[in-house]
């Protein structure tokens, strides 16, 4: 699954800046300052913090969007509360079946550009989080789906989007081995190609995307704990890597 992240704002800006000059980005810096004042060097989808993310409607562009996705069709604040943490992750093999997904992944696909992901280890009856980066230490482009809710009761439209999981490739299979799950899992990570043909290609194309990254992308180290009263927060030492003496080594 990927419910922890990290991203900064020139990993977010990233699209923008191939696309866009700098200029037009100087602006978007200053549009979204509220957002991205603070680094996120760990950030819980739990949280639901508001992120920047590309969608089809303006692919050079990133939108403020609220992870966890709400759809259109939820009727009150209630029933939002109610699904807000269960639209963190989509998982993409049922994407195209589920309510919550289904019209998104239709045609509300969208890109999030992050610097690398958390998932956690279980060994022993414990858990110890990786940090999880692309090994040229790129930001990474996820997969993702998004929606407009609007709030009847306050008016407010909301953007919010959901990371589109897939099965886990060599690397997160030794990495995602969490006991009460049928398989280990990862975000779908796409290149520059893909990201193109996610955003605007037909549901038949997306479909054919929600496949693991390729083995040799991805780098992993150990990290202190991101949960429980000895949680570091979003601290820089979130991403420093940190060894467990007793965890067997994972190459």
């Amino acid at each position: 699954m990927c419910y922890d992240i990290k991203t900064k704002v020139e990993a977010a800006l990233k699209r923008a800046r191939h696309y866009g000059n700098e200029e037009a980005v100087q602006m978007l810096i200053e549009k979204f300052r509220p957002f991205l004042e603070d680094e996120w060097f760990h950030a819980s989808g739990f949280q639901h913090p508001k992120l920047l993310i590309y969608t089809g409607d303006n692919s050079e562009m990133p939108i403020v969007a609220s992870w966890g996705l709400i759809p259109f069709w939820v009727k009150n604040e209630e029933q939002q509360l109610d699904i807000w943490n269960k639209t963190i992750n989509a998982r993409g093999e049922s994407i195209f079946e589920k309510p919550s997904f289904r019209t998104s992944a239709q045609s509300k696909r969208c890109l999030i550009y992050i610097d690398g992901f958390f998932e956690h280890h279980h060994f022993r009856g414990n858990a110890y989080p990786f940090y999880i980066q692309r090994i040229d230490e790129e930001p990474i482009i996820l997969g993702g789906l998004w929606d407009e809710w609007t709030n009847k009761d306050s008016g407010e439209i909301v953007n919010s989007f959901t990371i589109v999981t897939t099965k886990a490739n060599s690397l997160m299979s030794k990495i995602h081995n969490n006991p009460k799950l049928k398989e280990p899992r990862m975000p779908l990570i796409l290149n520059e190609i893909s990201a193109e043909e996610w955003l605007k290609g037909s549901a038949n194309s997306a479909k054919k995307l929600i496949v693991p990254a390729a083995d040799g992308v991805l780098k992993a180290h150990t990290v202190r704990k991101l949960r429980g009263k000895n949680a570091v927060g979003n601290t820089p030492e979130a991403i420093q890597e940190f060894i467990y003496p007793e965890l067997k080594i994972i190459a």
